[in-house]
């Protein structure tokens, strides 16, 4: 996902949501996501309580380990985000993307690009709103790169992202959860060149779920 100056490819970002994925899917429950939606529904504060843990071991993953991009870990007390709200997890429902230019060039903000696949449109209602995002696919990633109307305010300009291996879609529909929503690389450090959001994929809701930055969370 994201381009390293000096070393051209960090993928640990990516590889950590394979793994956890994974490991629901081969470890855990056969249906995970039907799981998730009945512990929200009888008990939301243990969902609250599993998205908090995930941010503490990613919160000690970014202070102890060598390839995290913040540089001076010894100041580092964490990442900043908005509370944990159920809401924001949403099942989206998936047109195909039929049309021939199936592959797209991202650009990176370094100015680089890399070559995607778009695989189709992710459908869904938030905050009342109807919405949908392009969903793009490299090597064996689903990408949701978005802005919505918090970016540049609450959150990082540039947008903010969602990675889900491919055998998340489950038919024609895959469940997108904001509450997760995380800031690329670039954000802790400049040797870091991240993919630019397509221009379509601009929500005109806000999402105050996921991972802000510093400055938004004042």
């Amino acid at each position: 996902m994201f381009k390293n100056k000096v070393i051209r490819w960090s993928t640990l970002a990516m590889l950590i949501a394979i793994l956890a994925y994974f490991f629901i899917e081969n470890f855990g429950s056969g249906n995970a996501e039907a799981d998730t939606d009945d512990l929200i529904a009888a008990n939301p504060q243990q969902y609250i309580d599993k998205i908090t843990q995930e941010r503490i071991a990613k919160d000690d993953q970014f202070k102890t380990t060598k390839d995290s991009p913040i540089q001076d870990k010894d100041s580092f007390h964490g990442l900043h985000y908005f509370d944990i709200d159920p809401a924001y997890r949403v099942k989206a429902f998936i047109t195909p993307y039929e049309k021939e230019d199936k592959e797209m060039k991202v650009t990176y903000t370094d100015g680089s690009t890399t070559d995607y696949e778009r695989i189709g449109y992710a459908n869904f209602t938030i905050n009342g709103v109807a919405e949908k995002l392009l969903l793009l696919k490299n090597e064996a990633v689903i990408s949701v790169l978005f802005k919505d109307a918090t970016s540049g305010k609450e959150t990082y300009g540039g947008g903010r992202y969602l990675d889900y291996p491919v055998s998340k879609i489950k038919g024609d529909s895959l469940v997108l959860d904001f509450n997760t929503a995380y800031n690329p690389y670039c954000v802790y450090a400049p040797t870091y060149a991240c993919p630019v959001p397509p221009a379509e994929n601009t929500l005109s809701v806000a999402i105050r779920a996921g991972e802000q930055t510093e400055e938004g969370n004042h």
